[in-house]
């Protein structure tokens, strides 16, 4: 019997999405209450984990945990993950299904739901469910539809085009050390860059250009103070009628440098006598 059949044969059930209240443990299916248990730890520690890099991606805007999503009138579910399709300033249920949903499977999880979970994810606009199995080899499963799915191991990168721009290493969704580093170079590409070494490369590229700016600066100070001293020289000459002598020209070398040309420019205006007696 196909899953379709199946689904004709259950008579919907008496509850509607209206009267179920966010927090409550329940879950309901064509109008049938579904009782949802608390997590145990593996499987609360990987949800997190998970959500992590499916966060970061850079073409990721909405994202939730345990988001009701009311998929039809007597039909409210929550993925352990959402992407896409929760706006986070909007209360009550999220309306319609998340693009790609995240399911993760451990001891405890009842298989003829989680699978009526899936073909109703897709009955109401998902195009990707991933399924992540905790128990056994660790693995996901990629649904595409209810009836079309494969499965990944932990070194297969995953996509989800037109929801996530990076593909993830299946590992991410489990892996808090593979989680980290692949959110690490998804906030990375969010900050315009390709790695960490880029990152790098351009602090030190800052440090080289702004020594090199340093020298320039430098330069062109130093340049300033040689044009005002030739200019001092040449007005003081001229005033004493005579050339600097050696001490005379230390001298007003180091008036220059210490910003007191103008000083000096002032004194050349006066009679030589001035001038002499200046210098002593």
């Amino acid at each position: 019997m196909s899953n379709e059949t199946r689904r004709k044969h259950i008579e919907p059930g008496p509850f509607r999405a209206d009267g179920l209240e966010p927090g409550g443990y329940y879950e309901i299916s064509r109008g049938h209450p579904v009782q949802l248990a608390p997590a145990g730890t593996r499987h609360g520690a990987a949800n997190v984990i998970g959500a992590l890099p499916l966060a970061t991606d850079p073409m990721v805007v909405e994202m939730g945990i345990d988001v009701g999503h009311k998929l039809a009138e007597d039909t409210v579910r929550a993925p352990d993950v959402s992407v896409g399709g929760v706006p986070a300033d909007r209360p009550g249920w999220a309306k319609g299904a998340p693009p790609l949903a995240v399911e993760y499977a451990d001891e405890g999880t009842k298989e003829a739901d989680l699978q009526t979970k899936i073909e109703e994810y897709f009955g109401a606009g998902s195009k990707f469910v991933w399924v992540v199995r905790l128990v056994g080899p660790r693995r996901v499963e990629v649904y595409t539809s209810a009836d079309a799915m494969t499965v990944h191991t932990a070194e297969s990168n995953l996509e989800a085009p037109g929801i996530l721009q990076e593909k993830m290493p299946a590992a991410a969704l489990w892996d808090r050390r593979v989680a980290l580093d692949v959110s690490m170079r998804n906030l990375l590409l969010r900050a315009g860059y390709k790695d960490i070494d880029q990152v790098r490369e351009e602090g030190r590229e800052e440090g080289r250009e702004a020594g090199r700016e340093e020298g320039r600066e430098e330069g062109r100070e130093a340049g300033r103070q040689e044009g005002q001293l030739a200019l001092v020289v040449a007005m003081l000459e001229s005033a004493l009628g005579r050339a600097l002598r050696a001490a005379e020209s230390a001298h007003v070398r180091d008036e220059v440098r210490a910003g007191r040309a103008l000083a000096l420019i002032k004194l050349a205006s006066q009679p030589a006598a001035v001038i002499e007696a200046a210098f002593g």
